[in-house]
């Protein structure tokens, strides 16, 4: 190959990089490997990673979930996996109708009126709410957004709205049951308050009371923007539409996709039908042909690549199509039923751990209604989260002081149908070996 492009070393094609610079590099390619010399170099990097037995009790924005062989299955249909793009509706119906379910899912599982055909993921669609916030209420300035809302959340809409200067963002405490505090809400909402952004349930996995948030943000004149990272949670609580949001976003993770190593994501977003033209993305719709048959077309496409740059209200695309395709097999399997079945067996799940735990001494951080996920107190296993993975063949959730340095010394933990009773057990003996060494000592 060298040969063929003109030049006689690896090093040749680097002359351009300054010498200084490649020595630094330290570039240094071992020769090439065969086949099974390759094959083997990777299994053994692979051994070195968490045992795949490892009981695992992370979510925080990713959630274990059981995926059906059918929906992979679905996904490999070749019609699917070579319509690019639905911007020919005359060879793409089959895609067009899978996105059409899909919006139809999201608008039922938000209570809104209408959803468009899917973002990014969660984070990102969270942000463009705000954007899309800022169009309706274009003469206020000040974004309140819950400090419970995911970190992520958060920092994804400082960095998409770090080219507006005209806009303000102020962060929200919890107070002391997890919770969105509504009384320091109350001072804060003004008559340049433009929207409030809100986790539900919110990062430490507590239900926020998103009704009693919409009245006095409504009573201001600013805009209820809810976000779920957990979406299955959706089955269980009253609709973020229902209860007041203007705008509701879900991430959709929990529905055929796998919590891959964070992503990929794919983010539901939902409103009602007076805020339509304000949204952003694509909206596909049903309608008839000449012939009176039934056939799905772009409806509403306000991107940049279709209309004016100045009155685009977003140039994001539609997320990957078999992200959402997965979500709406997933959710066209679990049917309503099923789906509230799932989320009755993850909250059960959930709430028969946090009991066995406060029974070893366990204290819970919060006491707010929770879904599936918790805070509990755990200093010393949050202190050494790495080591006990290593040792004890337990994630016992995530270390919130990584984001919170007021919550040092605590775990999130999230239960779902994927945990054994025996990974449940390991949960109780490792958390509980602390808690009743901590209540001996009196601590």
């Amino acid at each position: 190959m060298l040969a063929a492009i003109g030049v006689g070393s690896i090093d040749d094609l680097l002359t351009a990089v300054p010498a200084g610079l490649r020595e630094r590099a330290g570039i240094a390619l071992p020769p090439g490997l065969s086949e099974p010399e390759l094959v083997d170099r990777f299994a053994a990097r692979a051994a070195t990673n968490v045992p795949a037995s490892t009981a695992v009790f992370l979510g925080a924005g990713a959630y274990p979930h059981h995926v059906p062989a059918v929906v992979n299955q679905v996904l490999l249909r070749s019609e699917f996996a070579t319509a690019y793009t639905p911007y020919q509706p005359e060879v793409s119906q089959g895609t067009l109708q899978a996105i059409f379910e899909f919006q139809t899912f999201a608008a039922m599982l938000l209570g809104m009126d209408v959803a468009n055909a899917s973002m990014y993921d969660g984070a990102s669609g969270t942000a463009e709410a705000v954007l899309m916030a800022r169009r309706l209420k274009g003469d206020r300035r000040r974004i309140l957004v819950a400090r419970s809302l995911h970190p992520h959340y958060r920092q994804v809409i400082a960095t998409y709205l770090r080219g507006l200067g005209d806009l303000v963002v102020e962060e929200v405490p919890f107070g002391a049951d997890g919770r969105l505090d509504a009384a320091e809400l109350r001072d804060r909402l003004g008559a340049d308050a433009l929207c409030v952004v809100v986790g539900q349930p919110n990062v430490f996995g507590v239900v926020e009371d998103v009704a009693a948030i919409a009245a006095a943000v409504h009573d201001a004149g600013a805009l209820v923007v809810t976000a779920t990272a957990e979406a299955v949670a959706l089955a269980m609580l009253r609709s973020p539409g229902s209860a007041g949001a203007d705008i509701a976003v879900a991430e959709g993770q929990s529905f055929g996709l796998g919590a891959s190593y964070g992503g990929p994501g794919v983010g539901l977003f939902a409103t009602h039908e007076r805020h339509v033209r304000a949204m952003p993305g694509r909206i596909v719709g049903e309608t008839v042909d000449a012939n009176g048959r039934r056939g799905y077309t772009l409806t509403l496409a306000t991107r940049e690549q279709h209309i004016r740059r100045e009155r685009a209200t977003s140039n994001i695309c539609t997320n990957q199509g078999l992200c959402s395709l997965a979500v709406t097999v997933h959710l066209s399997m679990l049917g309503r039923q099923g789906l509230r079945r799932l989320a009755q067996t993850n909250w059960q799940a959930a709430h028969a751990t946090a009991a066995r735990l406060e029974s070893a001494g366990v204290r819970l951080r919060f006491r707010g209604t929770y879904f599936n996920e918790f805070v509990v107190e755990a200093p010393e296993v949050a202190a050494r989260w790495e080591s006990v993975a290593a040792d004890e063949g337990l994630v016992a959730g995530f270390p919130l002081g990584r984001w919170y340095p007021e919550l040092d010394g605590t775990l999130l933990v999230c239960v779902t149908e994927v945990h054994r009773p025996e990974q449940v057990d390991v949960l109780v003996r490792v958390l509980g070996r602390e808690g009743r060494a901590r209540a001996a000592g009196g601590r």
